[in-house]
């Protein structure tokens, strides 16, 4: 936290380029379907118009591939945005053009300018020089406020802080001392949840957090590679092969270090991956060959529940099971339960398991909801993510 803030400067009449993270899920009519992420941009463009800044938003949306997308424009974002800010939004059909530059010329204190999708341009992801100078050319000071993208080396990101004062928006700081609390200052018991499919994701976090960390509790298709490299048979469930050694290590070192890993002692298994398959509860020693678990079991989640209700710091990334589906959402539905009704400070990321916390409607009763998947992830892991250590220091 030794980087400038926009707290930190004077942004009066300046132009300020607002690195936004506005990647929002669209549905096939190219409607806005979740605005948390709109939304949590909000508090330093209302900051930015109450001290008189002259704005440049600018984002990625969705996976366009250094192309041209329709539906992947920013016009709905442009929208959004405008009726939360009950403010025109003048959104440009460029990133970089002579239409913008002369747009951003006439920008006067308090006005908002969107630019078009940035990764519609390849030099985005490449962190081409010459683009980030672009970039760099249409303001006074660089605000990167998109945590969730700050793991990425992109123009947007790192390459236009070599050209212009470049400083956090109040989102990435409040990110950052969220996070930041969990490494270093938790109230213990302090239990981490796991889930999701891939334990190649989270491995680094699992490694990083062991020394800090009291539980870990796993759920989700990454448990049974953790299974299956202490000898049980998992049937077709998920496994990834090429971490059975590396799981087992981490299971050792939790053991050594006096640590809880705790995995399922039952699950629900289906013949086929299919919302409506057959399906039946069975202890982890007894999986069927040619089944797959989908979720945890009864035993499972109250073995869990009771370590939770313990926790005085709870750390959730990642579902129990394929809650989309009714017949296998009933451990991540828990699990979800048990982290509101205990009085443990709870800090809840990653895209499912955001959506998991609002389907069950307890978003509004957990202390702290990250905007950044990957990025948390990678912060947890202890990894320098490049777009903060570009900024400026005190």
């Amino acid at each position: 936290m030794n980087k400038k803030s926009i707290k930190d400067i004077d942004v009066k009449n300046k132009k300020i380029f607002v690195r936004v993270d506005l990647n929002v899920p669209l549905d096939d009519e190219g409607n806005i379907t979740d605005e948390t992420r709109i939304i949590a941009s909000l508090p330093t463009i209302d900051y930015l118009i109450k001290n008189n800044a002259k704005i440049i938003l600018a984002s990625h949306l969705g996976r366009p591939k250094g192309k041209f997308v329709e539906k992947l424009k920013m016009d709905p974002v442009a929208i959004a945005l405008g009726k939360h800010l009950d403010k025109e939004i003048k959104k440009m059909d460029y990133v970089i053009s002579d239409k913008v530059k002369n747009e951003v010329k006439d920008l006067r204190s308090g006005d908002i300018l969107l630019l078009e999708n940035l990764r519609f341009d390849p030099r985005e992801k490449s962190n081409d020089d010459n683009f980030s100078r672009e970039l760099a050319k249409l303001a006074d000071i660089y605000v990167n406020d998109a945590f969730g993208t700050s793991h990425r080396k992109h123009a947007s990101m790192v390459g236009i802080c070599k050209y212009i004062p470049s400083v956090m928006g109040l989102l990435l700081e409040k990110e950052l001392r969220s996070l930041s609390s969990l490494l270093k200052k938790p109230k213990h018991p302090f239990v981490t949840i796991l889930g999701g499919s891939k334990i190649s994701d989270k491995i680094g976090v699992v490694r990083n957090l062991l020394n800090v960390v009291d539980t870990v509790i796993a759920g989700g298709g990454m448990c049974y590679t953790f299974l299956k490299s202490i000898g049980f048979e998992i049937g077709n469930s998920l496994l990834e092969e090429d971490m059975l050694e590396y799981c087992k290590q981490v299971l050792d070192e939790f053991k050594d270090k006096g640590k809880k890993f705790m995995l399922p002692e039952d699950v629900v298994v289906a013949k086929e991956f299919k919302h409506d398959s057959i399906l039946k509860t069975v202890n982890i020693e007894e999986i069927p060959e040619d089944w797959l678990g989908l979720d945890i079991g009864p035993r499972t989640i109250d073995k869990y529940k009771e370590e939770i209700m313990r926790a005085k710091t709870i750390l959730w990334n990642g579902p129990m099971g394929v809650f989309e589906w009714e017949s296998f959402e009933k451990g991540t539905k828990e699990i979800a339960y048990a982290i509101i009704e205990s009085k443990a400070k709870t800090v809840v990321g990653g895209g499912d398991t955001i959506a998991a916390v609002k389907k069950y409607s307890v978003a509004d009763k957990i202390s702290y909801i990250t905007t950044g998947g990957g990025a948390s992830l990678k912060f947890l892991e202890g990894v320098k993510l490049p777009a903060v250590e570009a900024l400026n220091n005190k």
